[in-house]
């Protein structure tokens, strides 16, 4: 577990929001900005995907690699998809937005042409309809703290809140999907210093307690910050 936050704030502490076995695609612990770039409050993000381990390989799908690769695979036979996204910590839902589709087949070609598509013509000054972009979403303002939690890419119609609810930490919020630019189903993460995320600037975050696999056996953390393709699992 690399920390390149050092000369970064303190990152703010709040709990997992999955539950069960993932991978972070990406990660503050790599660099800084995680994604490449400070737009949308995204400096400090996580991604965070389902992978499978076994002797052939790591992959986030149960069909053959091949059929990925020549005709795409279902949605439902991605190992993350549908599954529950909970919130972090007790708060105020500050947005909730679902209606986007999802593309029903994932195809590596075609998902990463629409993410490149999205990114080069996406204008900070003229952005339209965000979900294009971050999918269908949840915002949720921390209780007593301005720090907002930003929640992307839901599965269409599995958000279960709105605007104006109060929310304990755990509730459950949504189910990770494939919306927006997205290239497998994931849960993109982010902590940021206000609601809005054309104007927002990233928060460090890290998370209170959870187990990474290391050197082949599993370990509790605390207020660790996920590396790279360590593989992590909180609640199960």
């Amino acid at each position: 577990m690399l920390n390149v936050m050092r000369a970064e704030p303190e990152p703010v502490i709040v709990d997992f929001p999955l539950r069960g076995e993932w991978v972070a695609a990406y990660t503050p612990a790599e660099q800084i900005p995680s994604h490449g770039s400070d737009q949308l409050g995204q400096r400090f993000a996580y991604d965070f995907v389902r992978i499978q381990r076994d002797e052939k390989g790591w992959k986030f799908f149960r069909p053959p690699i091949i059929a990925y690769a020549l005709f795409g695979v279902r949605l439902k036979d991605c190992y993350g998809w549908g599954e529950p996204i909970y919130a972090p910590f007790d708060g105020v839902v500050i947005s909730a937005n679902d209606g986007w589709p999802e593309r029903k087949r994932l195809h590596f070609l075609r998902d990463t042409a629409v993410v490149l598509k999205n990114g080069l013509f996406f204008n900070l000054e003229k952005p339209g309809d965000l979900r294009s972009v971050v999918g269908n979403h949840v915002v949720l303002k921390m209780r007593g703290r301005e720090v907002y939690a930003f929640f992307a890419h839901a599965r269409l119609d599995s958000v279960r809140v709105h605007e104006g609810d109060h929310i304990k930490c755990g509730q459950y919020l949504a189910d990770v999907g494939h919306s927006g630019n997205s290239t497998a189903p994931h849960l993109h993460f982010q902590l940021m210093d206000r609601a809005n995320i054309l104007e927002a600037q990233g928060v460090p975050c890290g998370f209170r307690a959870y187990q990474a696999l290391i050197d082949g056996v599993w370990r509790e953390v605390k207020e660790g910050i996920p590396g790279k393709r360590e593989f992590i699992r909180y609640g199960e």
